[in-house]
Formats: C-alpha cells, sequence, structure tokens
C-alpha cells in the first residue's frame, strides 16, 4: 500500500457502469430527478436518450415512476442523491417498490458525511437504517471503483429491489479488477489477524486495511472485513471472525444507529456474544466542511481506528 493509489469517486463508477450495462441489455432504462451530472447519469443520458428519463426535482414521483416501468419488464436504475432516494422518498420506495417487491434499483449518490461543504440537509447518515427497515430489499455499499462497478451490475442480475450507496469523495482504488468477483451479501477478508476483526463497508475498507497496518507495527494483529452488502448481511463470515479473533470492531460512514453496526451486533448478541465498538456518526449532526476533514473530525480515519482498537483489546 505505500506505492501511488489511483482515486475514482465510486459515483463516476455508477454512470460508466449504467452506460457498459446499457450497450448489454436493451431493458435498462436510467431515471434522475435534475441531478445527472452530479449523479454521472448524465453519461449513459448522451449515449442512451431513448433510455433515459429526468423526472425534475421529484424524487418521490420518480420512484413511482420506475416502479411502473418494472412492471413493463424493463430494469430501471432510479439516481439522486442518497438524502432525496432514501429520505425525501422513502414512502414511495416502501410502498410502491418494497411492498409489491418490483425490481427497481435505487442509485444513490453523495452519501455519507462526505459530502462535504453540502452541510447536514444533504449528508445523509441515516440510508442504511431507512432502507434496511425495508422487507426485501438489498442495501449494498461499495469501498471503491472495481467493487461499485461490478455491484451496479450484480444489481442488474437481481431479481428484486435494491439500494446502492455510492459517494461524492474520490476513494483509493484497493482492488484488482482482474479475478474480482462480486456476489450480493457475501463480505471479502481483506487481510487475516488473530486479535481483533475490522469489519468496514465503503470508504472505511480502505481506512481499516491502513489501521490495520498501523496496528501490526505495534505487534497487534487485526483482521479486516470488507462487508459491502449491508442486507443481507454475511452472518457465516461475522460468526466465523467472532470465534476466531474474540473481539469486533465496526467502522461504516453512516450512524451508529440502524447501520452495519447494529446489524453485526444483532447477529453476534444472538450466536455468539463477544465484545464490539461501533466506528460511524454518533447520534449528532454533521455541518459543513471539506470531506477529508470532516471524516476526520468525525473519527472516520485509520488514526481513529487504531484508538478503537487498543480500547477493545482492553475489554
Amino acid at each position: 500500500m505505500a506505492e501511488e493509489i489511483k482515486k475514482i469517486a465510486t459515483r463516476e463508477s455508477y454512470g460508466a457502469a449504467l452506460v457498459e450495462l446499457g450497450h448489454q441489455h436493451d431493458n435498462l432504462v436510467v431515471l434522475d430527478a435534475d441531478l445527472a451530472e452530479a449523479t454521472k447519469t448524465l453519461l449513459f443520458a448522451k449515449q442512451f436518450p431513448a433510455r433515459f428519463f429526468d423526472c425534475g426535482i421529484a424524487e418521490g414521483n420518480m420512484m413511482s415512476v420506475a416502479a411502473g416501468l418494472s412492471t413493463c419488464g424493463l430494469v430501471p436504475f432510479a439516481s439522486t442523491f442518497a438524502m432525496f432516494a432514501a429520505g425525501r422518498a422513502f414512502e414511495q420506495v416502501r410502498n410502491s417498490i418494497g411492498y409489491p417487491q418490483l425490481n427497481v434499483k435505487i442509485g444513490a449518490t453523495h452519501g455519507g458525511i462526505s459530502v462535504g461543504e453540502d452541510g447536514a440537509s444533504h449528508q445523509c447518515n441515516e440510508d442504511f437504517a431507512l432502507m434496511r427497515s425495508i422487507p426485501g430489499m438489498t442495501v449494498i455499499c461499495p469501498a471503491d471503483d472495481v467493487e461499485a462497478r461490478a455491484a451496479v451490475k450484480a444489481a442488474y442480475a437481481h431479481q428484486g429491489p435494491v439500494y446502492l450507496r455510492f459517494g461524492r469523495l474520490a476513494l483509493p482504488v484497493f482492488h484488482k479488477q482482474e479475478g474480482y468477483q462480486f456476489t450480493i451479501g457475501k463480505g471479502e477478508t481483506l487481510q487475516d489477524g488473530t486479535d481483533l476483526t475490522i469489519i468496514a463497508t465503503g470508504l472505511m475498507a480502505y481506512e481499516a486495511l491502513k489501521a490495520s497496518e498501523a496496528l501490526a507495527a505495534e505487534g497487534i494483529s487485526a483482521r479486516v472485513i470488507n462487508m459491502p452488502t449491508i442486507k443481507p448481511l454475511d452472518t457465516e463470515l461475522v460468526l466465523k471472525a467472532a470465534e476466531e479473533t474474540g473481539r469486533i470492531l465496526t467502522a461504516e460512514e453512516h450512524s451508529v444507529i440502524g447501520g452495519l453496526g447494529e446489524a453485526v451486533c444483532a447477529t453476534l448478541a444472538e450466536n455468539t456474544p463477544v465484545p464490539v465498538l461501533r466506528v460511524g456518526i454518533n447520534d449528532e449532526w454533521g455541518h459543513s466542511g471539506p470531506a477529508a476533514q470532516l471524516l476526520k473530525d468525525f473519527g472516520l480515519s485509520a488514526e481513529n481506528l487504531v484508538v478503537k482498537a487498543k480500547e477493545l483489546l482492553k475489554k
């Protein structure tokens, strides 16, 4: 990890993957809510204008339109910021997509605190919790460009509603394209370890890898698991880590309420109770500022994971 590593925002990956899928599948359509340039669906719109629908600033209506299109044999990707997809349009996602179990994919960009200068109103740290609560909804948060592109393709192939969360901030691309496979509901062990396990999702996966390196320098062996699918959770991998390392640290760019940490805790409490610490946004609002600084301010950094790992080892 010492060499220079390229960085790509996963919203860019989303736009690129839609174009690739568009060439392969005539039944794929894309909807946006007047944010195509920001969500990167504009890439699809330019190549397939007849299969792109700008629904304007009416996110709830867009979800209902996507629901209708899915009943006509089409596979719609409804795209907007996470705050609007999960927050503003929750009722339509729940009742028009989730309840009838329709084959709609929701591409939610600009998730989490790293939206930065847009401030608390747009920093959606509640979307995992909201979408996890909808029966039958699959929830995915990829960690880098390679994983994001693969996740979009997996979402297309999956029958049923899928919520995909992408970010605005450019992230290090640490997966190798060659040989990479993405499976919905499966996590991956990025680094083996014996003293504790860090289970991370989204941009926190790379921070967990950096934390593992720092801990190793101090003689602490930390396993790192990347968990791109928040729901359904890879419970087998979680329980194996708990049994083998005895302590779990979760890390997510989301509220500690209702996200990955709580999903992991519920699994452990019912099967293999072990000490757990959750790193995420605590029960507080975000604020405006540069993304990198906000991540540090709210403890979403490798440095804080090292601190929390040492706290956990004392339990």
